[in-house]
């Protein structure tokens, strides 16, 4: 080193030499890292990414741990609706007479032309080199899962559960949950359901279990705090730090680290972001209280040097990333999960809710106790099979020939009470005795929430009004307001027409106590945005350079508009592949 500044000097690089004394200086002033365990590959997340990438790197030879911020493995795929449109191809279109390829796939993914009744592109803002990659690997992907104990139903792929996965052909499939026990209540699935039923504990546990008989290391409650990279935000990553009940640890990896932690929904900074609109009150978000999506992946990245992607996915309004929700009276409204009481998780959900079978039977208001939207109107929609019919790729009438329909409940539920303030605050389903005997609700714990404070109950639309009293209800709710809105909504109940808001042909009273108010805020669901990464899925930095030892895949990574399971488990595939790759 020595040699090498005085050539510097003596060749008149006084800068040069003066910028590697003062990086000499800063490296000998930073203490050694103490490792506490060291292993080839990282994988931090044991989710619909994690596990895929650990087993695909064990396989090639590198040692796995994986690193899990919960007691328990899974993230939010054990608690998703098992849907998994891994097409391009597989053994089941195939089986089945579907068919497909890499090339349509693709062609599909990155339809310009393709977009939703609100407007919104479902692939136009695709990155195409994530989608070749994912389009070249979905099939693969698909047999890899197969292989390793995940079995289908045997049934034709359809457009069940599946979100902007293309228009051409039929490309869903749906994992049976078999023998494994269900976390949504702590029991097999029956005997009817076992190979029929369609959820994400039927992907999670058998790849749990093929990834530990080959000698995968799993750290359950080891929350991760940040990455070591060498350099601070110039070398490679070589490690991470992590939380494990108190005790920070440094565990180092020998080639690369894998980010497979989930997205950003539970983070409310982060998720405002995309979405000021965004507020703590959106707490039902999909898949908790099973995992958290704490964006602690993506903060860890960007803090040395990772840009994040394709943000316009997260705000398009188009498929899940924000739901109506399917149960009320609950925090955890999510249409595809009921927790029920012998599940584990139980008594952090604390209710099961009551899924609304008829809109007809609940009018919805905001804080102020008023109607703002047709309660009947839908969440956002996405393109699937025959979603457009006839259908050309990139043809200019695929958009020419689409009605406008923008069906805004979820916006008009978000708009907030003209204080100034961001976020919609609360949303309250106001009904009465007879809808509950039309839906045959019951409505006692453990169906719905009444010591969290998402359900109440009164002899009088004013007393209900009244006791609307909770930790995100920022303003009293008015009790002329709630009591003027329900006489309204009668009188438009009795003139067969919706005055107010267009709700088609107005069914029922609300005249029959006890009356209800039960949570129906709109639910966070899918990320989809995250990191920059590459068609390899290493991360990228803001300046377009890789950095190198780092992967990222599924939710954690931006660029790709599909909902869910395909994307997560084919960019594990091909991170847990290219991680094994590196030099050690």
């Amino acid at each position: 080193m020595t040699l090498n500044r005085r050539k510097l000097l003596a060749g008149g690089g006084v800068a040069a030499a003066g910028a590697m004394l003062a990086a000499e200086a800063a490296q000998a002033q930073t203490p050694a890292i103490q490792w506490n365990k060291e292993v080839d590959v990282v994988v931090i997340g044991s989710g619909a990414t994690g596990l895929p990438a650990s087993i695909v790197a064990r396989e090639a030879g590198a040692s796995v741990i994986v690193l899990e911020a919960q007691p328990h493995v899974g993230g939010h795929a054990r608690v998703s609706g098992g849907n998994m449109p891994l097409g391009g191809g597989n053994s089941a279109q195939k089986k089945y007479g579907v068919e497909d390829s890499a090339d349509l796939l693709f062609r599909d993914l990155t339809d310009w032309s393709v977009v939703q009744p609100t407007g919104s592109a479902d692939y136009r803002y695709n990155d195409r080199e994530i989608i070749r990659a994912y389009a070249d690997n979905a099939a693969p992907t698909f047999e890899f899962l197969k292989a390793h104990g995940v079995v289908y139903v045997d049934k034709p792929p359809d457009r069940q559960g599946g979100s902007s996965v293309g228009n051409s052909v039929m490309r869903t499939m749906h994992v049976a949950p078999v023998d494994w026990p269900l976390i949504q209540t702590g029991a097999p699935a029956t005997p009817a359901q076992r190979l029929t039923m369609s959820t994400g504990n039927g992907l999670t546990q058998p790849l749990h279990e093929a990834a530990k008989k080959i000698g995968v290391e799993f750290l359950l409650e080891h929350r991760m705090l940040s990455l070591h990279r060498e350099g601070g935000r110039t070398g490679r990553v070589v490690g991470v730090a992590v939380d494990n009940n108190g005790t920070r640890l440094n565990i180092r990896a020998r080639k690369a680290v894998v980010v497979a932690t989930g997205g950003s929904t539970g983070n409310v900074d982060f998720r405002r972001m995309f979405d000021p609109r965004l507020t703590e009150e959106y707490c039902g978000i999909a898949g908790m209280p099973h995992s958290d999506q704490d964006a602690s992946g993506e903060i860890a990245a960007m803090d040395v040097g990772a840009s994040l992607w394709g943000t316009y996915n997260q705000t398009a309004e188009h498929g899940s990333g924000i739901t109506k929700p399917g149960r009320v009276g609950c925090q955890y409204g999510y249409v595809n999960l009921r927790w029920q009481p012998g599940s584990p998780l139980f008594a952090k959900a604390r209710a099961e809710g009551l899924r609304v079978g008829d809109w007809q039977n609940v009018i919805t208001v905001n804080m102020l106790g008023k109607r703002f939207y047709d309660e009947t109107g839908r969440q956002y929609t996405s393109n699937a099979y025959k979603g457009i019919d006839p259908y050309v790729q990139n043809s200019y009438l695929n958009a020419k020939n689409l009605r406008w329909d923008p069906n805004n409940w979820l916006n008009a539920a978000m708009q907030g009470v003209g204080d100034g303030r961001n976020g919609g605050g609360p949303i309250w389903a106001i009904f009465d005795s007879e809808a509950v005997a039309r839906e045959k609700w019951d409505v006692k714990p453990p169906n719905v929430d009444i010591e969290g404070g998402f359900f109440f109950s009164a002899d009088t639309v004013e007393e209900l009004a009244a006791k609307i009293k909770m930790k995100y209800q920022r303003v009293p709710m008015p009790a002329r307001n709630l009591a003027e809105t329900v006489g309204s909504y009668n009188g438009f109940v009795a003139q067969g027409r919706d005055y107010d808001f267009g709700k088609p042909r107005p069914l029922y009273t609300i005249a029959k106590p006890p009356f209800y108010a039960a949570w129906c805020t709109p639910v966070l669901h899918d990320t989809r945005a995250g990191l920059r990464i590459n068609a390899r899925c290493q991360v990228v930095d803001m300046k377009g350079a890789v950095i190198p030892g780092l992967y990222a895949g599924g939710e954690s990574a931006g660029g790709f508009s599909m909902h869910g399971l395909p994307r997560c488990t084919c960019q594990g595939f091909i991170a847990g592949r290219h991680a094994a790759a590196e030099s050690a």
